[in-house]
């Protein structure tokens, strides 16, 4: 009787959770559908939120027109292309940084541990310096990127290929070997011309988003989200250790191995539109895991809409906080150092 009773407190307490769960998630996708139609209407160009939204409702149903083109300009081709990119820089980035966190059973690592930034940073650098365009910009920063991760994984393996400590150690070297190459491109670049470019790109930003920018990166991290939470259930046994996930039959190298590819197409995808934008990956899953536990499977989609939202709300800030717009990588540093050190201080917990 006493044991039956103990197993019915424990479902009522897993169905609490779950509804908790729910609840939290509905409540962060509501407030970010709102966030986005404010964030569009947001600018030099001020547009209500009702417009806004009859715009948008008018590519998919008959809407009497009562705004002007040029506001539909604006909106379509300006705006929402500009608000879709902030979503999905931090989602990719709040997933990955998620991921590599129970990957690692480490607190302080970020989507950008295995050198991917930092070879972004030089492909995209390598692209301006030939002037092979906006296009060729992004490809060369997310191949670059891509290159960077795979270098490390394959050091990685041939030095120790079960040990995390290598996998960790191999990509700060590799990611300083990047950012040493990143520096010679800024030493021999015409500093009128070329230069600022490279400088304001590694900065990060949003400001030259188009719409033909998106459909390629936005499939990228879309698969990879979908590929990462198909894995949450094995990532989560793996967060107590691999010897117990081996025994629980959770195949670990092939585990670990799709979770770097998901995590580093994400992160790649992220950095090739947007430039390096930290602490996105590092702040945001412990956001998530305030509001719902560490369990991967339930803080991931917190984590998720969260990392969007977040961003959104930073890049609102940093088009709007002065006459001149402020690039997103140093205001999501200069907001998530702080807002880190008091989610520390509030948890006051170790990594479990």
């Amino acid at each position: 009787m006493l044991e039956r009773t103990g197993l019915a407190s424990i479902a009522d307490g897993r169905r609490a959770a779950a509804r908790r769960e729910w609840a939290v998630l509905a409540a962060l996708l509501a407030l970010l559908v709102a966030l986005a139609v404010l964030s569009i209407g947001l600018g030099r160009v001020s547009i209500a939120p009702d417009r806004v939204i009859a715009i948008l409702l008018s590519k998919i149903a008959p809407v009497t027109q009562d705004w002007s083109n040029a506001d539909e300009l604006i909106v379509m081709n300006v705006r929402l292309p500009r608000i879709c990119a902030a979503m999905l820089v931090g989602a990719a980035l709040a997933a990955a940084g998620a991921g590599y966190q129970n990957l690692f059973r480490n607190p302080i690592v970020s989507p950008d541990i295995l050198g991917v930034s930092a070879g972004a940073g030089f492909g995209a650098s390598l692209a301006v310096m030939l002037n092979i365009g906006a296009f060729g910009i992004q490809a060369s920063a997310f191949v670059a990127g891509l290159i960077a991760v795979t270098l490390c994984f394959a050091i990685g393996q041939a030095i120790n290929r079960h040990s995390l400590i290598v996998l960790v150690l191999v990509g700060v070297v590799i990611a300083a070997f990047f950012q040493a190459m990143i520096s010679v491109l800024k030493i021999v670049a015409d500093p009128v011309d070329v230069l600022p470019v490279i400088t304001f790109w590694l900065l990060g930003g949003l400001n030259k988003i188009t719409p033909s920018d998106l459909p390629v990166s936005a499939a990228m991290i879309g698969a990879s989200l979908v590929l990462l939470y198909a894995l949450r259930w094995q990532v989560n046994v793996m967060s107590v250790g691999e010897e117990e996930a081996r025994n629980l039959g959770v195949n670990v190298g092939l585990t670990r191995i799709m979770l770097v590819l998901t995590a580093t197409l994400m992160t790649a995808a992220a950095v090739s539109i947007s430039g390096i934008v930290g602490w996105v990956g590092l702040v945001v899953p412990h956001m998530a895991r305030m509001l719902v536990g560490p369990s991967f499977d339930r803080m991931l989609p917190v984590a998720i809409v969260s990392g969007a939202l977040f961003v959104l709300l930073v890049d609102n800030f940093a088009r709007a906080a002065s006459s001149m717009e402020l690039p997103l990588g140093i205001v999501t540093s200069v907001i998530g150092a702080p807002l880190f050190i008091v989610l520390l201080l509030r948890t006051k917990v170790s990594w479990s």
